[in-house]
């Protein structure tokens, strides 16, 4: 079986693929910001083509992104707030 792996950014996404046995795969493609799920099909799919492998194979994908940190720091999008139980100290 397979895992797969992405990592969504402002400018690239990364993917990595991997399997027993076999050496990982690693690729990027532009991030296409009015919607990721663009550059996450591509690159899932190129990924696919070019281990000769479907997706089938894939046993476990794990997905990372810095999307919503990114429009925190850069204060972007809808005013945000967060709400915790009385006595939360590390907030």
């Amino acid at each position: 079986m397979w895992r797969m792996a992405f990592d969504i950014g402002g400018t690239f996404t990364d993917f990595v693929l991997a399997g027993v046995g076999e050496a990982p795969r690693f690729l990027k493609v532009a991030s296409t910001p009015n919607d990721p799920s663009v550059a996450v099909i591509a690159g899932f799919e190129k990924l696919l083509t070019d281990a000769g492998i479907s997706a089938s194979s894939i046993s476990t994908v794990l997905h990372a992104t810095t999307i919503a940190t990114n429009a925190i720091i850069e204060r972007k999008g809808r005013p945000t707030a967060l709400v915790t139980t009385a006595g939360v100290r590390d907030v």
